[in-house]
């Protein structure tokens, strides 16, 4: 952040007077509502805009600086509803930096200052992860535990004793001898990724409001004012810090944290001493590539400096250690409201339920959608439509909808009914069978969604991979007069007939493309597109041509290349190896792995249909449950007519028998993990499986061999956890070549 100079000779305007004002009793009522009522009205990263703006807004005037103002305050109010306790040394918060330049201009000061006082050799950064919970305050008296507190304004918190009494991991005695005669123990209360989910679950199924966040059901929790509720919650704390130290010997915080294990308090796993700027960085970056792997939720990184006497020589401002800094990840939750739940018919029938939401920038992205999977899961949380929520976006996972912000609700928000009959065909809708969760249409054959679905999967990178047929030309290829609704995905269905009435015909399409009748259909089917000025949106809509060019005054409408690219693509596909046919097919449970092993256990279509469910339960990766679901399928005359017309139309049924490559990785399993320089994933996988070998997607101890490329992530951990031979690209390839690395 770029540092902002004071400008008093300047007399604020009444705007910016106005505006600072709102901004403080807005932040103060967001804050309020966060720590002491443990309901967020905004989300972390609009809190942090505004916080900053406020910061901003003093530093250029101030004179508008006032001794209550929340940018000299830490953390919240106490709460009447418990005793007010006086810590013995200050809680302080700690300086929020949003970018990497933030964080190297703070760690260049920190390094600054040390170098003046000659001990900068001496300097290192104790770096851990930032638990996104409740700061707690841990007062022992000669080992026994007498006092716990939340850290409140700093100086005073609220006496939450007998709550944290029933928290596991606190002891009531610290182990091992020689403590302090009084020490604090500070640290972070929270509830575990899962059990959250687990919580909030049961919160519903008792007709509660789910909590937004782990933080606030952690916050919630601790606030209980009878500790048997308290105790009914899955809370755990990690022990980060000391407080008064009166006779402590150790001289870092690293050393403490090794003393504090020696006691019996639970320390974090995830952290590190790191001697430079770029180690901090290396491991920024790699909690941020597995923050969602751990067992708690973060939202950045704190960095200390390690050292206690150069800790002391930093020193505090009235809010913040010098010696310390937290790195925030950008955002992945926001708050967006929810307009609708829709539901979406998959390929294989399944009947999925979706939020529709005003658009929201999260994750570098804009999101208006989000899978709610089934009732049972809107049900679980506690979602209405009309409801503000909370939307999270981990980088480039499905948006998801965490929950609802329920001191927002008005009571004109409803709830989510599940259809009972397909909303594209009519057809009654039922599980597939008795006890399962997910509801089925079991038109299969001639639901248009279905079709639609099964049309796009087609031509997905997993299956033909056939460029050009995405999901807008799925749906331009299948639409026409008849049941289906008049929107798609929350968009206008298109209009003209359907070319594609089942995916059959998809390769018949590409041979029948210069047909008059044919070219005439496309040039007829056209979609809604939005009318753009200077590429923004305009709010009006238009129907244009979508597999021929619109027409001006100057050019007559024809195939449009994308259109023309899209038959050469179709054609070009059907050369693809058999267990991309396989994938294709959309049968139940049948993805790329099980195609995999199927296609060079049986090495054709014509095997794989003749075999029996035994045989084909026995093919390893398969098992009963595929076994049963391809015989189901096969047994389904249109299904059958679907694999004869794509043969008739020069689809690959058999995978030829390259014998110039040795059968070198036999009996051997191997786990491909990371990014090669040569080799794609889909590449490697067909190198190690016409070897012999079994290509697999997780780490075990029945791995023979693990192949790192960059990025190597937790599978690459895992492998050295476990002690199995690990492999570079170099290595891998000598491995294909001789069997041996």
């Amino acid at each position: 952040m770029s540092r902002v100079e004071p400008q008093t000779d300047e007399i604020p305007a009444q705007g910016i007077r106005d505006e600072y004002e709102q901004l403080t009793e807005d932040v103060r009522r967001y804050r309020y509502a966060y720590y002491n009522e443990d309901s967020p009205l905004v989300s972390d990263a609009e809190f942090d805009q505004l916080y900053r703006r406020l910061e901003e807004i003093e530093a250029l005037h101030p004179e508008l600086v006032a001794n209550d103002s929340p940018t000299q305050e830490v953390g919240g109010e106490v709460s009447a509803a418990f005793a007010p306790v006086e810590h013995l040394q200050r809680m302080y918060s700690l300086e929020d930096v949003f970018s990497l330049e933030e964080l190297q201009v703070w760690i260049g000061r920190a390094t600054a200052s040390v170098e003046k006082q000659g001990r900068v050799d001496e300097l290192t950064w104790l770096s851990e992860v930032k638990i996104d919970g409740l700061a707690v305050n841990l007062l022992y008296r000669n080992g026994e535990l007498v006092r716990a507190a939340t850290r409140g304004d700093g100086h005073t918190g609220e006496d939450i004793t007998h709550n944290a009494l029933t928290i596991k991991d606190i002891p009531r005695t610290l182990k091992g001898s020689g403590h302090p005669a009084e020490v604090e123990i500070r640290g972070e209360v929270f509830i575990p990724s899962k059990a959250f989910l687990e919580l909030n679950e049961q919160m519903v199924e008792a007709g509660k409001a789910p909590f937004a966040n782990p933080r606030n059901a952690a916050a919630g929790s601790l606030r209980q004012k009878d500790p048997a509720l308290t105790a009914q919650r899955p809370l755990s704390m990690f022990v980060h810090g000391i407080g008064a130290r009166e006779g402590l010997a150790a001289s870092s915080q690293s050393e403490t944290y090794a003393l504090l294990q020696e006691w019996g308090l639970p320390t974090s796993p995830y952290f590190k001493v790191l001697d430079s700027y770029d180690d901090v960085l290396k491991f920024i970056e790699h909690f941020g590539d597995h923050r969602h792997d751990l067992l708690h939720e973060i939202d950045g990184i704190v960095i200390k400096v390690d050292d206690f006497a150069l800790q002391r020589a930093l020193g505090h401002t009235s809010r913040v250690p010098r010696w310390a800094v937290a790195y925030k990840y950008p955002p992945e939750e926001v708050h967006t409201k929810l307009l609708d739940i829709q539901v979406n018919v998959g390929r294989t029938g399944r009947v999925t339920p979706y939020g529709v939401m005003e658009p929201v920038k999260v994750a570098g992205s804009t999101v208006e959608m989000a899978t709610l999977h089934n009732q049972d899961v809107v049900k679980a949380k506690g979602v209405l439509i009309g409801d503000t929520v909370v939307l999270r976006k981990a980088g480039d996972v499905i948006p998801e909808i965490v929950g609802p912000v329920v001191a927002l609700r008005d009571g004109s928000e409803r709830e989510f009914v599940m259809p009972t009959e397909c909303p594209s065909c009519g057809t009654p809708l039922k599980p597939a069978k008795e006890g399962d969760v997910d509801i089925r249409c079991p038109n299969a054959k001639s639901c248009p969604s279905q079709l639609r679905e099964r049309v796009f999967h087609v031509a997905g990178r997993g299956a033909f991979d056939i460029e050009a047929l995405g999901w807008e030309a799925a749906i331009a290829l299948t639409s026409g007069p008849g049941p289906d609704p008049a929107t798609i995905g929350g968009r206008p269905a298109p209009e003209g007939p359907g070319v594609l009435t089942n995916e059959a015909r998809i390769f018949e399409l590409a041979e029948d493309y210069e047909d008059p009748a044919l070219r005439d259909a496309l040039a007829d089917v056209k979609v809604w597109r939005e009318k753009r000025s200077k590429g923004v949106g305009t709010g009006e809509w238009e129907l244009i041509p979508y597999f021929w060019t619109k027409p001006t005054a100057k050019t007559p409408s024809k195939p449009s290349a994308t259109t023309q690219k899209l038959f050469k693509e179709v054609q070009k596909a059907r050369s693809q190896p058999l267990w991309r046919v396989l994938v294709a097919l959309s049968i139940r449970h049948v993805g790329p792995t099980a195609s995999r092993a199927l296609a060079t256990a049986f090495g054709s279509m014509d095997a794989i249909r003749a075999a029996s469910e035994e045989q084909l339960a026995d093919v390893d990766g398969v098992g009963p449950i595929i076994a049963a679901a391809l015989t189901e399928w096969f047994a389904v005359d249109w299904h059958r007519e679907i694999v004869d017309t794509w043969a008739k139309h020069g689809v690959r049924m058999a995978d030829e028998v390259d014998e110039s490559k040795p059968r070198t990785l036999e009996g051997l399993t191997v786990v491909v993990t990371g990014s090669l320089e040569n080799f794609s994933r889909d590449e490697a996988k067909e190198a190690i499986i016409t070897r012999g070998g079994k290509a697999s997607g997780s780490v075990s101890k029945k791995t023979d061999y693990v192949v790192a490329g960059e990025s190597a992530g937790s599978k690459l951990d895992k492998a050295e956890q476990l002690g199995l031979r690990i492999l570079d690209e170099e290595g891998f390839v000598r491995l294909l070549e001789t069997g041996e690395a």
